[in-house]
């Protein structure tokens, strides 16, 4: 049997998602697709953690604009898990530059937008393990057993 990842990934609905109404929707599709929630809550994003989570563009000429979007409103934070999570979820999500995204996707299905494009996922899994570890204390996290986790997960030979 080959071995297969348990991976964490941080999922932020941000406040295009709140405003307009699609928390359930967006939520919906990672459910469906086998995923684990983890941890959930509804946060307003402090700017010394958009600092650090956004360290990679903070010294770019469009970061204020990103941050002042980011809040907007509060947002809904999740930590998922799950077999491959991270490269399953970038599927779910689309491309970052929504236009580009496939009908289906959730940025495909609701953004044109770079910015305003609905939702933020881990890249890779070091990034998921960072960015859970960002906005989620340890007794946030719950692990527990999903009675669906054996159809969901079939034995790979």
């Amino acid at each position: 049997m080959t071995k297969i990842n348990q991976e964490k990934s941080l999922i932020i609905l941000k406040p295009d998602a709140i405003q307009r109404n699609l928390v359930g929707e967006i939520t919906a599709r990672f459910e469906r697709k086998g995923l684990k929630i983890i941890g959930m809550k509804m946060m307003s994003i402090e700017t010394a953690t958009l600092d650090e989570h956004y360290a990679h563009i903070k010294d770019k000429p469009f970061y204020p604009g990103v941050r002042d979007f980011m809040k907007a409103c509060p947002v809904v934070v999740m930590a998922v898990e799950g077999i491959n999570a991270i490269s399953a979820i970038r599927l779910i999500v689309g491309p970052t530059k929504a236009w580009e995204a496939t009908a289906g996707t959730i940025r495909g299905d609701f953004s044109l937008s770079t910015q305003s494009n609905i939702v933020h996922a881990s890249e890779t899994i070091e990034a998921g393990v960072a960015e859970v570890a960002r906005f989620f204390k340890k007794d946030e996290i719950f692990e527990y057993k999903k009675i669906d986790t054996d159809f969901v997960y079939a034995e790979h030979k």
